[in-house]
């Protein structure tokens, strides 16, 4: 599962860096992003297993976290748009388990959200595209007691269906905000997921963009003894080439 995300998500980059020529009535753009998010939530790994409480500020999380990647992109022909997000993240913690056993644990998680839809307004100062799509999950936790004596991998991997709403506001010169909201789950996948996200941009040329926001991501799912509630949130920044 986590290689087709990955291809996916090439295949996602390649796509929205195609020539205009090439793509006739197309543009698109693509951003890489830095997000600096808190981790919070419950997530139980499997039957049995304790339910560990998530509360974790950027900085805390920082300290354990492995690696991290994130890139989005969105192309439009007309009032046709489809958009897409890949995110990844790895982080790792040591610590100790009752009676007193040292015990290291590591959380990875990858999620790709492809969705397509129309422009349903296109007015000089807004625009306001309506989408559906999914979200693909690939999850995984690892647990190792007491040096390796005693281990478990559980992972998850699930789609969820969504709906969203995409709206770009021009503020003033070569200023915008864009506002997204997506929906979903429904039982499909997860019992529901949700996603927040708003910037402020700032156009440096006419390809350029800087921007800063914030973005939450949630989701709920349970499955067996599995059960994870975890919510990530917090500010990020952003460079748009567009084309």
């Amino acid at each position: 599962m986590a290689h087709h995300l990955l291809t996916a998500a090439a295949v996602l980059t390649i796509a929205t860096a195609l020539p205009a020529a090439a793509q006739e009535g197309w543009s698109g753009q693509i951003t890489p992003y830095v997000w600096a998010s808190g981790l919070g939530g419950k997530l139980t790994p499997f039957s049995g297993a304790p339910t560990l409480s998530l509360d974790k500020s950027f900085s805390e999380v920082m300290e354990d976290l492995d690696g991290a990647f994130f890139l989005s992109g969105y192309a439009r022909r007309d009032r046709f748009v489809v958009l897409g997000d890949f995110s990844y993240s790895s982080s790792s913690k040591n610590g100790r388990i009752p009676p007193g056993y040292p015990a290291n644990g590591k959380l990875s998680q990858r999620s790709l959200t492809l969705a397509a839809g129309y422009r349903a307004i296109a007015d000089d100062g807004m625009s306001l595209d309506v989408l559906a799509g999914a979200r693909a999950w690939n999850v995984k936790s690892t647990i190792s007691v007491a040096g390796g004596a005693a281990q478990a991998s559980p992972g998850k991997d699930f789609v969820d269906p969504i709906v969203a709403l995409r709206a770009n506001v021009a503020l003033a010169p070569r200023w915008s905000a864009i506002f997204y909201a997506d929906a979903g789950g429904f039982g499909v996948g997860s019992d529901r997921t949700f996603q927040i996200v708003a910037t402020a941009n700032y156009q440096v040329n006419d390809n350029l963009y800087v921007s800063a926001g914030y973005r939450q991501l949630n989701v709920d799912y349970r499955s067996g003894g599995t059960r994870m509630d975890v919510t990530m949130a917090g500010p990020l920044l952003g460079v748009t080439w567009r084309f």
